[in-house]
Order: C-alpha cells, then structure tokens, then sequence
C-alpha cells in the first residue's frame, strides 16, 4: 500500500510547484497542455533554488512538462544534480478543459464544475480522476525514495494537483479528503518526513527551509 514504503531513517521529500505561467496569469486550466514559463515564472524558480540548494539533494526528479523541466534546471545547475525526467509527475490531463478560463468551464459545464468543487470524483473534461493521477505519481516518487541513502533528500518537481494528489496518498488520506489540503503556490513546496508511522506532512505550501519542531509532538 502506498505510504507505507520509503523508509529509510531521516528521509526527506521536498514536492515543489513549478514557477508562473501565461496560463496561471489568465486562470486558465492547464492540466497537461505544455505551456512556458513566464519570465516571472523563471525568475522564481531562481530564487527559490537557491533556498532548496541548501538541502543539498540527493536526487532530483521532475515532470517532463517544460514548465516542470525549467523549474528542476535551476536547482539542477545549482547543485550539479542530475535531474530524471517522468511523464507519471505530469499534471491531471483534464481533456476539454484544458485551455478554458475558470469562468468559461463554469459557464459550458457547469454541473461537472460544482460536482467536483463538492469533492466528488470527476473525470473533469473527459480527462483524469484524481485517484489514478496518484496511481501514477506516488508509486514513481516512492521507487526514488528507497535509492536515498539515510537522511537524504528527494526534490520532485511537478504540478499543484499532482502534489497534492501524491502527498495524500502517501500520508494515507482518504480520496475524499484530498482537497483539505490547500493549493501550492508558484515555487512553493511541501515537505514530507519519515517517521515510525509512515509519511508526516512537515511543512506545506512553504517558501522557507523547514525549521526544526521542538516540543512533545516531534
């Protein structure tokens, strides 16, 4: 059962979101169209780089979707780590949605749009339900964990729904829970530590390097 592999003592992934898009500018659904990112979008990947170099990864693995793949080359060219490249990290293929502003879904398939913002599970456009994006995603992130020695450190660059989809699984959340956890921002990213337990949330749409929990809940 996923969430119950990846051991390894002080095992760390870091799931960060790639940087800005014309697409995210203009609240259009991107699903799995390969789209660009801005010169703000490179620009915060940039940035945010130089925080997760400090991590020193030990591995590196993205999206093959150019937004993915730009936002992974910044920290790769950082830190000399080679990045692998995964069509199971794409983002939710979303079919006619793709490419249609929020509005303009509301307006042409209205039912299907609140059906899935009551968490129902959709095949939004015709495409993907959220439980096979992590049928697909989770067993790829799990098969690079168990290569990390000790204490090591996993980056997965991908795509807001496919993380969130991916740590809820990975934590053990029921499907029907999956939306509690909140949206990532552009070159935000989400932490997730082993325990004795299974896979802890540590620190979720974060822009800062986790810091260390003192106190009775460590």
């Amino acid at each position: 059962m996923s969430g119950q592999t990846g051991g390894g003592r002080g095992r760390r992934i870091v799931l960060w979101r790639h940087g800005q898009t014309a697409w995210n500018v203009e609240n259009r659904f991107q699903g799995s169209t390969d789209i660009d990112l801005t010169a703000e979008g490179v620009a915060q990947a940039r940035r945010s780089a130089q925080m997760l170099a400090r991590l020193r990864p030990d591995a590196i693995i993205a999206s093959d979707l150019r937004r993915a793949q730009d936002t992974a080359a910044e920290l790769a060219a950082l830190t000399g780590t080679e990045v692998q490249h995964y069509p199971e990290l794409r983002e939710t293929y979303a079919g006619v949605w793709q490419g249609l502003t929020h509005d303009e879904i509301m307006a042409r398939y209205g039912e299907e749009y609140a059906a899935w913002k009551r968490g129902e599970p959709v095949r939004r456009g015709g495409g993907e339900l959220e439980t096979e994006v992590a049928d697909r995603a989770a067993p790829c992130v799990e098969r690079s964990v168990e290569k990390l020695p000790d204490n090591g450190v996993l980056v997965v660059v991908s795509h807001g729904g496919t993380i969130r989809t991916t740590i809820g699984r990975l934590i053990g959340l029921d499907p029907g829970s999956w939306e509690a956890l909140g949206g990532l921002s552009n070159c935000c990213w989400s932490v997730l530590g082993w325990s004795v337990r299974g896979w802890r949330l540590l620190e979720h749409n974060a822009s800062s390097l986790p810091a260390p929990v003192i106190g009775d809940d460590t």
